[in-house]
């Protein structure tokens, strides 16, 4: 019988301090072992000096292509490119915005200048991934993510995708037959690059937020525990409970309570009771490529 291997990514760090000050404090008391960081966002300079200062812990980065909080939180791109910001020089708002406006080779030199930016502050990553999952090119611009997938090879970089088809996670509206070729594809362009990839992406968004903590806790720990043998990457969005996330964002409370479940000795008691090894992507580069 094949191993259990899970990623819980805690994604958006570098948004804000109370999204900084809960992942650094989840990487010190050893209950997560993989993050990234928006390097365009307000936050990105204290991330990434953590992460310089703590080689130890797998620090990634966060591609930024959008702003889902638009003036509330803004922020805009570290590159010039006319068509990867509005009139008021945000991000676009969602990534159907940002793919109807942008100019591909505009999107790939902004991914470029965001890794740059933490390579060059001393930082060294240990992935890549896609906040909004906005070069996935879901929505029309076939391009971005090949073109993204051969950037992170180029870099010698890992990429959150994913290479074998879970039916389970289909995302709801997309026909299983495209959810598998996708798949595939993926498969193949992590192959002719070299970018070592988990075999599934589990989606959080699935799991139900319930009524309270306790409640919220039980449904992550049932979700999780039914992951396939192989590697497996999910994403939790941590954050501490502060005015500074109230005004952010309106997931605040799930954030929180995402930021105590993993903080909960219930639920790395639970993945340890179903064999579930959780690993960083340091651990999935040498896996992939040891092979």
């Amino acid at each position: 019988m094949g191993k259990k291997y899970l990623i819980i990514n805690a994604d958006d760090c570098g948004l804000c301090h109370s999204a900084n000050a809960a992942v650094f404090d989840l990487f010190e008391s050893g209950c997560i072992k993989s993050s990234t960081i928006m390097a365009p966002a307000p936050g990105a300079d204290e991330a990434i000096e953590f992460a310089k200062n703590h080689p130890q812990y797998a620090f990634g980065v966060h591609l930024t292509h959008t702003n889902e909080w638009k003036e509330r939180w803004s922020w805009g791109p570290l590159t010039d490119g006319k068509s990867i910001q509005n009139e008021f020089g945000r991000m676009w708002p969602e990534s159907e915005d940002f793919e109807a406006h942008c100019d591909i080779n505009e999107a790939v030199a902004e991914s470029l200048a965001q890794i740059e930016y933490c390579e060059k502050r001393g930082m060294h990553p240990s992935h890549v991934d896609s906040h909004m999952g906005a070069v996935y090119g879901l929505n029309g611009k076939l391009k971005l993510l090949p073109m993204t997938i051969k950037l992170c090879g180029q870099k010698g970089y890992p990429f959150r995708m994913f290479s074998k088809p879970l039916d389970s996670q289909c995302p709801e509206g997309t026909p299983i037959p495209l959810y598998r070729a996708a798949t595939y594809y993926s498969a193949f362009l992590s192959k002719i690059n070299r970018v070592p990839m988990p075999d599934y992406l589990i989606f959080p968004e699935k799991i139900k937020k319930g009524n309270s903590y306790e409640e919220f806790k039980n449904n992550f720990i049932e979700y999780l525990i039914t992951i396939p043998e192989g590697i497996s990457e999910t994403y939790v969005h941590p954050a501490l409970l502060t005015d500074e996330m109230k005004h952010i964002a309106g997931s605040w409370e799930r954030r929180y309570w995402e930021y105590l479940v993993m903080k909960d000795p219930e639920t790395h008691a639970a993945f340890k009771a179903n064999g579930i090894h959780l690993i960083s992507y340091r651990e999935l580069t040498a896996m992939r490529l040891n092979k």
